[in-house]
């Protein structure tokens, strides 16, 4: 990479971009809303999950959509980051509606599934025309806005490579639950929500912020013979 290459990914103008990225740690802990985050999003899906098992269709989506409402409501008392908290309600909500309306307890499942593979879709669709939704969402979520690196064939290649990751990753374990939904296992189904959801998702970010931080790393100058 020459030095041009690396001013165009870490361009010097002014005191607000010479600021340090944030540490691995505080990337991934502002996408996943901290463990209280990461918890309060998986507790209505595990409510659904018991009370199906121990109840019927009705009570356990009454049960996890309360649940998904009530944990809203406590973070916005408390005056709390709320954007976890309202895109779990709204998920919820909507396979909850879905699952209501047809009396099927599988179709709680079925606009993640949905979702899911169409996210997949357009990471490999984006990877594919040279517009990696992966360098995309690096510039909103860590660069400030900038996307300097569509400059650097470097990062493009490697927020490339990134997308393509992201998206085989997301298609194959939509695909595991798309086929526990097409054979009606629904109890394995909620596990494999659960089991399938933030692991996988923790690991890519994960690999992207390490492999992005090593590659617009900029190398300290050699000394000089005899210095």
């Amino acid at each position: 990479m020459t030095t041009g290459q690396h001013r165009a990914a870490q361009p010097e103008t002014g005191p607000e971009d010479d600021a340090p990225l944030p540490t691995v740690a505080e990337q991934m802990a502002d996408q996943l809303g901290g463990w209280r985050g990461l918890v309060e999003s998986s507790i209505p899906v595990v409510v659904f999950v018991v009370a199906n098992i121990i109840g019927d269709l009705r009570p356990a989506v009454i049960a996890s959509v309360s649940v998904a409402v009530l944990i809203a409501g406590l973070r916005l008392a408390q005056r709390r980051p709320i954007r976890h908290a309202v895109n779990g309600l709204f998920g919820v909500g909507i396979g909850a509606a879905i699952a209501w309306r047809t009396g099927n307890e599988r179709d709680f499942y079925l606009p993640g599934i949905l979702y899911g593979i169409g996210y997949g879709v357009a990471l490999l669709i984006s990877a594919a025309i040279r517009q990696p939704l992966v360098g995309w969402i690096w510039s909103v979520l860590v660069a400030k806005g900038r996307s300097e690196w569509r400059d650097d064939p470097k990062l493009v290649r490697t927020f490339t490579q990134l997308t393509v990751l992201w998206g085989v990753v997301w298609l194959a374990k939509v695909g595991v639950q798309a086929g526990l939904y097409l054979a009606h296992q629904d109890t394995a189904l909620g596990v494999a929500r659960l089991a399938l959801g933030y692991p996988p998702y923790v690991l890519l970010l994960l690999i992207t912020v390490w492999t992005v931080r090593r590659v617009t790393r900029v190398p300290q100058p050699s000394p000089l013979p005899g210095a």
